[in-house]
C-alpha cells in the first residue's frame, strides 16, 4: 500500500445494529490508488435467517439471492485479504464500521481500520446540500450515479464519485489538482 492508497466500503444489512442480531448480507470495496479504482470486491453474505421484506424493499436483496450465498464468516475473511491497508472510506462510517467489527469478531479475525465518514466530510464541503444522504449529495452535486443504489457495489462506486468531486472542489480551494488522501482527510 502506498500513503495515498484506501478502500471505500459498504455494507448492507438485515437491521440497523449488530447489537441487536443484524448481520451483513451484501459487502463490497473498491481499492483507490491515486484517486483511482485499481480493484474491487463484491459477494452477497448468507446471513443463516431469513431477511425481512423491509430489507428486501429497501436493498432489492431477496432471500432467494442468499440463498446460496457463502456464509458471513467465509466472505469477511476474503474481503480482510482484500483490504491489505488500514484506510476505510464509507458514508456514515460508523454503521459499516459497527458490521464489520462485528462480523470481525464472529470470524475470529484479529484486524482493525481506521474508518473516515465521507458523509462527514460532505456536511463539511456542501453545507448547503438539503441533506447529506448519498442519493441526494450526488443529485445536489450533478453526479451521475446507478439507480441500483442501497446494493453494495453501487454505493461505493457513489462514494468514490463523490470523493473525487469533494477532492476537485477542496483543491481548486487550496489552488491545487488534487489533494492526497492524508490531505483529505486532513481536511476533516
Amino acid at each position: 500500500m502506498t500513503n495515498n492508497s484506501f478502500y471505500i466500503v459498504d455494507f448492507e444489512t438485515t437491521g440497523l445494529s449488530p447489537d441487536n442480531g443484524d448481520r451483513t448480507i451484501e459487502v463490497a470495496a473498491l481499492k483507490i490508488v491515486n484517486n483511482k479504482i485499481v480493484d474491487q470486491f463484491q459477494s452477497l453474505m448468507n446471513p443463516g435467517f431469513e431477511v425481512s421484506r423491509r430489507i428486501t424493499s429497501i436493498t432489492g436483496i431477496t432471500n432467494e439471492m442468499l440463498e446460496d450465498a457463502p456464509n458471513n464468516a467465509s466472505v469477511i475473511r476474503q474481503l480482510a485479504d482484500f483490504l491489505d491497508g488500514e484506510f476505510l472510506v464509507a458514508h456514515n462510517a460508523p454503521f459499516d464500521n459497527n458490521f464489520l467489527k462485528n462480523e470481525l469478531v464472529k470470524a475470529k479475525i484479529k484486524k482493525s481500520y481506521q474508518f473516515t465518514c465521507s458523509m462527514r466530510m460532505a456536511r463539511r464541503a456542501f453545507p448547503n446540500s438539503p441533506n447529506h444522504k448519498l442519493v441526494t449529495l450526488l443529485e445536489y452535486r450533478g453526479i451521475k450515479h446507478s439507480d441500483n443504489l442501497h446494493r453494495a457495489l453501487a454505493d461505493v462506486k457513489a462514494t468514490y464519485a463523490l470523493w473525487v468531486d469533494m477532492n476537485t472542489v477542496l483543491a481548486k480551494m487550496g489552488g491545487l489538482k488534487t489533494l492526497s488522501f492524508a490531505e483529505m482527510k486532513a481536511y476533516f
